[in-house]
């Protein structure tokens, strides 16, 4: 069981958190949950240290960081003493969440699990600091990046062989869209790990992207559910279980990256290899490309890509340190509205009815990048609302969507094409 920072933002939340874990173990279960930071505490911890500093040592950054999941943990497993039950709360590191050396962002190599196997043994009630663990090699806490609890949970859900890994959020489970801009979206009840990683990966913030990832690279079921009531949430499962596929299962956006453009680049091999590799170098991960074919005599071309917008410092800083090309330069102004869905493989005319929505909107695609399941526009910023509407009404994903029976025993939505 993972609880986000919004369910365990107050004391109120932190008890209620704790009534839900007590009851998962009143049932029979043994029980291991996650906790995140409360509510901004991270927030309020980076700023902090950029109080301090203006470029923080990444170490030290962690050291800082993983305060605020420890809190939350031996908060709740005192609210669980006083309901009678016996909880202990672990550090990463405790809870043996072994990652690399990259700080801020570390990625889990190996969970060694026997010191949770004990304390359930011994029937406690094992709470787990999320978003952390420590390195194999210099043996330093490390953080995995925002919404590494996701992936703290769904790891430990792996290595004790667990029935499911349930997140739980403030939200019912995953939507057609963000209910906050598109208001006919509906609850998704079954996603495949492959839309959801798509999903994850183009804007959708309910599930981290690694924590899908990992969940389908271990044949994790996860459930993504409300902490504030006992409502079914959304099954992300692997894609024979999912049953049906609909052409289009989602619309996602994002507005928090930026794009980066590089002009005048040599057209000549190596050149992206030089640039993308001192991108991965700089751990900075890359989303969408472009470059166009030289057409002037001197054979020179223009490169763009996106990043977060967190990454674009480090970005633009590690292009104009390869001096490569005329000019750096970078727009924060941009969007990006994709549609997410399974059946797209076997369906012809999905791009077509995305521009061609888009373009009755009067709205411009500045970058395009496709997968068999997944289309992403780069379109300005101020726009992208209007984008995730009208895709989401041009594929028919609203709550009025006929529904079909799953042999399962939950109902798999069946959009209209």
């Amino acid at each position: 069981m993972k609880f986000g920072g919004t369910s365990v933002a107050s004391a109120d939340d932190i008890k209620r958190a704790a009534r839900r874990i007590v009851a998962a173990r009143e049932s029979g279960k043994r029980v291991v949950a996650v906790l995140s930071a409360r509510g901004k505490t991270t927030d309020e911890l980076v700023n902090m240290a950029y109080e301090i500093s203006d470029a923080p040592h990444e170490r030290e950054m962690d050291m800082l960081l993983s305060v605020g999941e420890r809190i939350s943990c031996a908060l709740c497993a005192m609210a669980i003493h006083d309901m009678g039950y016996n909880a202990v709360s672990l550090t990463g590191s405790q809870a043996g969440i072994v990652t690399d050396s990259v700080h801020t962002k570390a990625r889990i190599l190996e969970v060694r699990a026997d010191r949770i196997r004990s304390a359930l043994d011994e029937d406690k009630i094992v709470l787990v600091a999320g978003f952390q663990g420590v390195s194999g090699d210099s043996r330093d806490v490390t953080t995995l990046g925002r919404g590494g609890s996701d992936t703290t949970a769904v790891a430990l859900a792996a290595a004790l062989d667990a029935s499911v890994c349930e997140i739980y959020t403030d939200v019912e489970g995953v939507f057609s869209a963000d209910p906050r801009i598109c208001p006919s979206a509906r609850k998704l009840d079954v996603v495949s790990f492959e839309e959801m990683l798509e999903m994850s990966a183009s804007g959708a913030g309910v599930l981290q992207h690694r924590s899908v990832e990992y969940a389908r690279n271990h044949g994790v079921r996860i459930h993504c559910r409300s902490s504030f009531d006992d409502t079914p949430g959304t099954l992300v499962v692997a894609e024979d279980e999912s049953m049906e596929q609909p052409m289009v299962t989602a619309v996602t956006h994002t507005t928090n990256e930026a794009r980066v453009t590089i002009t005048g680049v040599a057209d000549e091999p190596g050149i992206a290899g030089r640039i993308f590799g001192a991108l991965a170098d700089a751990n900075v991960n890359v989303d969408m490309i472009i470059q166009n074919e030289p057409v002037a005599g001197d054979r020179k071309a223009d490169m763009s890509f996106t990043v977060s917008r967190d990454e674009l410092r480090t970005a633009t800083q590690v292009i104009e340190g390869l001096a490569i090309g005329d000019s750096v330069t970078a727009d924060e102004n941009i969007g990006k509205v994709s549609i997410v869905g399974a059946g797209m493989k076997s369906h012809p005319g999905v791009a077509a009815k995305v521009f061609q929505t888009l373009g009755d909107l009067g709205i411009n695609i500045e970058m395009i990048s496709t997968s068999p399941i997944k289309i992403s526009c780069v379109i300005a910023s101020d726009r992208v609302p209007d984008a995730v509407r009208a895709l989401h009404e041009a594929f028919d994903l609203g709550a009025d969507a006929v529904k079909t029976e799953d042999p399962t025993g939950v109902h798999r939505p069946t959009v209209r094409s």
